[in-house]
């Protein structure tokens, strides 16, 4: 229910080239407002809150402060005049979330670290997000993040699995993924063509997570780039370049040269990796 002080949402039609779909329902919007854990107290970062459903959310759930990234000018000017945005509790930056310097931005205004982030994101541009997120440092917290099901299918799948991939050993590298809830397409305002998930991606501790994201994902994305192939022939080209042999340079590491991609464990993966840290 709306409290009778609540601000309207903005009522302005989604942008195909943004990538928008919006969602109106509060029961949903405060299952992904809530879905990584209580924004209550804490720092939260929203991509692509458009007409404001999910800001509502995560205010009323007692967020300290909601820093919302907003490209569209029509829904970053309303927000703009919330009274959340008149006292500070809302910070709202209309800009393309790619261009964003988070840690400055944290940094500048004195927020609280690790910051959560919760995000119905623009189709367009969330896993090229994500990855940027992945590779974050220590700001970054908990992430509830609304994907095309697919996406989100691809960021927690498991080792031969139909899902598997570059995105999932990046995924597992730093945190633990798992998809909390799905949603179909007449959710949403206009519907997508395809279903939707929140994947619900939970920090692992320090001693946990893999610090060299870049050389994991060189190693992921070359492995899985011939996916068919077995690994001697998928790494050759790629081995040749750090000046290795592929079958050598994996027998050298315990890993079955003829094997698939899809079956090697984020140990393996990892093993790979950490060999090319100079």
């Amino acid at each position: 229910m709306s409290d009778a002080n609540d601000p309207e949402l903005t009522q302005a039609p989604a942008r195909k080239a943004l990538g928008q779909h919006f969602l109106f329902d509060p029961n949903i919007l405060h299952r992904a407002a809530t879905a990584a854990g209580s924004p209550a107290g804490r720092t939260v970062i929203e991509v692509g809150p458009g007409p404001g459903g999910l800001t509502r959310a995560i205010l009323k759930e007692g967020a300290t402060k909601l820093i919302a990234v907003e490209a569209d000018p029509r829904f970053a000017a309303a927000l703009l005049d919330w009274p959340e945005a008149k006292d500070s509790r809302l910070v709202v930056i209309e800009k393309d979330a790619r261009k964003v310097r988070w840690e400055k931005v944290l940094e500048e205004l004195g927020a609280e670290t690790p910051a959560m982030i919760i995000a119905n994101l623009p189709y367009n541009v969330g896993t090229v997000l994500l990855i940027d997120w992945l590779k974050a440092g220590a700001w970054r917290g908990e992430m509830a993040l609304m994907f095309q099901k697919e996406v989100a299918q691809r960021i927690c799948a498991a080792p031969g699995t139909e899902h598997y991939g570059r995105l999932a050993v990046l995924s597992h590298a730093v945190t633990k993924p798992h998809i909390a809830f799905t949603l179909p397409p007449g959710a949403f305002k206009p519907p997508p063509k395809v279903d939707s998930a929140v994947a619900v991606l939970e920090p692992l501790s320090e001693d946990q997570r893999f610090p060299h994201l870049d050389k994991l994902e060189q190693v992921a994305g070359a492995a899985f780039g011939q996916r068919r192939k077995m690994l001697r022939a998928a790494l050759k080209p790629f081995a040749k370049k750090h000046g290795l042999k592929a079958e050598d340079w994996l027998q050298g590491l315990g890993i079955d040269p003829t094997a698939r991609a899809e079956t090697l464990t984020q140990d393996e993966f990892r093993r790979m990796a950490a060999s090319l840290v100079k």
